[in-house]
């Protein structure tokens, strides 16, 4: 199954470091929060990545170029025609397809643009700003036991996400914007999609969270993964710096695979 990352945003609320590079290259304890997501996935399994880029996007492309070189240790001999030997083969099990999605793509239409590398099979996206330490086998087996077109990963936070109503069954009827008098559930990410989701994308002003999702639960079609663990995204230098205290303390919640 193809996870599908997002990727490509401007990243305006941390702009004092993404005016350098696109959010999800921005670091923890030396490497991308983009790599820790992809890290997580992996370790339950799912190994097949489709990044949408957008924002600097030839950051995200030459870092995976290089990736090979960066995690090995090399030897450059220039006495023999700049021969490179590499004495340890650092990689990770994974397929990564990289697409221009745009500049000012709205969310919605960067999962449209690479609709040809999904197919008609289910996948799963989610947001490139935010960690958490979801069972990924748990949800995908909560998902295919519904039958719905869409699953949410569900958590609590504080007031400045999008806001979800759900019924007792876990049934999403609601999908909007806060308001003043609204409870702290909000969409995580950590989604898993039916192919239908496409024939609610028009266009790459289409935002997935407004409108596809937004339809899906009037539709009764979008559906609430209950997750009580730890996540958190990083909007702001300050989140960033918790991120990376948690790492260099050795206690980072969201790090379930080994070293």
């Amino acid at each position: 199954m193809k996870v599908v990352i997002l990727a490509g945003g401007f990243g305006t609320r941390i702009s004092e470091e993404s005016h350098l590079k696109p959010k999800p290259m921005l670091e923890i304890g030396g490497k991308p929060i983009l790599w820790h997501i992809m890290k997580e996935y992996s370790y339950y399994g799912f190994h097949d990545f489709i990044i949408c880029c957008g924002y600097k996007q030839h950051v995200i492309k030459e870092w995976f170029a290089d990736y090979y070189l960066h995690n090995s240790d090399v030897t450059f001999d220039f006495r023999k025609h700049n021969e490179m030997t590499v004495h340890n083969n650092v990689a990770e099990p994974w397929k990564v397809t990289l697409v221009d999605t745009g500049l000012h793509t709205m969310t919605g239409g960067r999962v449209k643009r690479v609709q040809k590398y999904i197919g008609e099979e289910t996948f799963m996206l989610t947001y490139g700003d935010g960690v958490g330490n979801v069972n990924i086998t748990d949800l995908l087996a909560f998902h295919r036991s519904h039958g719905k077109a869409a699953t949410l990963t569900v958590t609590s936070a504080a007031q400045r996400f999008g806001v979800l109503d759900i019924a007792s069954d876990q049934k999403i009827t609601s999908f909007r914007e806060k308001s003043a008098d609204d409870g702290a559930k909000i969409n995580a990410g950590y989604m898993v999609l039916e192919p239908c989701i496409f024939q609610y994308i028009q266009d790459d002003a289409t935002v997935l969270e407004k409108g596809p999702l937004a339809r899906l639960s009037k539709e009764g079609q979008l559906m609430a993964y209950l997750f009580g663990g730890y996540w958190q995204c990083m909007d702001t230098k300050r989140e960033m710096d918790g991120l990376n205290a948690l790492w260099d303390s050795g206690q980072a919640p969201w790090k379930s695979w080994d070293d």
